[in-house]
Order: C-alpha cells, then structure tokens, then sequence
C-alpha cells in the first residue's frame, strides 16, 4: 500500500514546468518578438506608402479629368467629390485624416481649352521622412 502511494506523489510531483524552463521560453518568445516587431513595422509603413501613392495618383488623374471635361481647374478637393470624379476625399494614410492635404495651384492652364485656373497637383501633409528618404510632402 505504501508503494501505491509513493508513486502517486512522485507523479504529482514530476507535473508541470519549472521556474527555469518557463524563464527560457519566455526568453525565447522574447527574442522572436524582437526580431519580428521591427518587420511588422516596416511592412505597415510600405503599405502606408502603397496607399499614398495609389491616392495621390487617383486625385491627379481626377484633377486632370474635371479640368478636361469642365474646361476649368477644381477650385477645391471638394468640387471634385461634389462632380462625381471622387467618391470621397481619401484619408491621408499618414495622417489618418482627409483634411491635411495640401493643394498646388499654378498660374499654367493645363489644357488648351482650359478657361480658368485651379489646383493642378495635390501632396501628402505630413511631414514625416518615407523609406526612400524623401518627404511626403514632395511626392
């Protein structure tokens, strides 16, 4: 009988981790966590940029149509949406707002027929540096 019970208590013993093997799976989650965070970082901020680019090629394609077909340059980003060219001003994925960009106008008529000026380009507001080292703001 005595036996039976000896063996009951080791096995209830021998279950389970101890300290030390969970201090080294946690040091190894955390190394993969270091290693793997500034990745993810990198990736969202490509894709940020993906999207930058995509809506600022979008808004300049729509500029240069209202211009075309209206004979005269958006006076806003607005008269674009108001036009049915744009759905809604994008948010600026870099400021996570759609008040923030900023309008170019020139004095320079696009087209021929063009009567009147108005914003020709558009670029990011922030201010922040992209991955190639240039600012959005001159994309």
């Amino acid at each position: 009988m005595r036996s039976v019970e000896m063996k009951n208590s080791r096995q209830g013993g021998e279950a389970g981790f101890t300290l030390v093997e969970l201090m080294i799976v946690m040091t190894i989650i955390g190394i993969l966590a270091t290693i793997a965070i500034p990745s993810y970082i990198r990736a969202v901020q490509h894709a940020k940029e993906a999207v930058l680019r995509e809506d600022l090629h979008t808004m300049r394609s729509a500029i240069d149509s209202y211009t075309v077909d209206k004979e005269k340059a958006p006076q806003s980003l607005d008269d674009l949406v108001q036009a049915g060219y744009l759905k809604t001003i994008p948010k600026d994925p870099m400021t996570s707002r759609d008040d923030t960009w900023i309008t170019g106008q020139s004095d320079t008529l696009i087209d021929i027929n063009e009567t009147e000026g108005g914003i020709d380009d558009v670029h990011s507001g922030s201010q922040g540096v992209a991955a190639d080292g240039t600012t959005y703001n001159t994309w």
